[in-house]
């Protein structure tokens, strides 16, 4: 892991195909013990990020529940300020600390609205956010763990950077198939096996029905 940002985990509940919803954004994949496990892992993290599109399909609170433990700072990727007033992160930022990184692109109306909400903004780069300068704003700032849940377009920014440490995914037993179904990993992919990230299975755990699977890189 380079020092220069925190330490990044890339997590989601996937079906066996690869989907993390379907073509009508039925998300539910995870199991109850595996909801228990998810959140028990958020509460050693010391931030949660997602991507402006999680928070406008799923409108999440990414707090910690089903277990005791902290609640970790909210981080949400918006280049240009367009989550709704209405959303969950907005209206409890008051409760939870949170963080919207958004690019120089955004709109003074945007920016204001943000500002009416107690939200640390930081900007970071030009036309969208620039993750790695983020992240090296984040690791000045203290926080050294970062617990990726976000969408196939967030998450593959993250694997096209190579700014990531490690992947759990749980594997769920359903398949979505579909055209219009969300994968794990969207983008413009990688045209050659070689140019993946080279990975290695670090442990594997059976959840009734599930299984919970860690790679790290090698």
């Amino acid at each position: 892991m380079e020092k220069s940002r925190p330490k990044i985990t890339i997590s989601s509940a996937i079906s066996i195909d690869g989907k993390i919803s379907s073509k009508c954004n039925d998300s539910k994949l995870s199991s109850n013990d595996d909801l228990k496990r998810l959140h028990k892992l958020r509460s050693t993290y010391d931030a949660i990020l997602v991507g402006k599109n999680t928070v406008l399909k799923d409108n999440p609170l990414l707090t910690v529940r089903f277990t005791k433990g902290k609640n970790p700072i909210r981080i949400i990727l918006d280049s240009r300020g367009e989550i709704p007033k209405e959303s969950k992160i907005l209206v409890t930022s008051k409760k939870f600390p949170t963080i919207i990184a958004v690019s120089k692109n955004i709109s003074k109306n945007n920016l204001e609205k943000l500002k009416q909400f107690p939200v640390e903004i930081i900007i970071s780069g030009k036309d969208t956010v620039n993750l790695k300068n983020l992240l090296e704003k984040l690791v000045q700032k203290g926080i050294k763990s970062i617990l990726v849940e976000g969408g196939g377009t967030t998450n593959w920014e993250f694997v096209k950077k190579n700014l990531f440490d490690e992947i759990i995914v749980t594997i769920s037993p359903f398949l979505l198939g579909g055209e219009k179904s969300i994968s794990f990993i969207r983008g413009s992919g990688f045209s050659k096996l070689s140019k993946s990230p080279k990975l290695k299975i670090h442990s594997i755990k059976r959840l009734s029905n599930h299984l919970v699977v860690n790679y790290r890189k090698v």
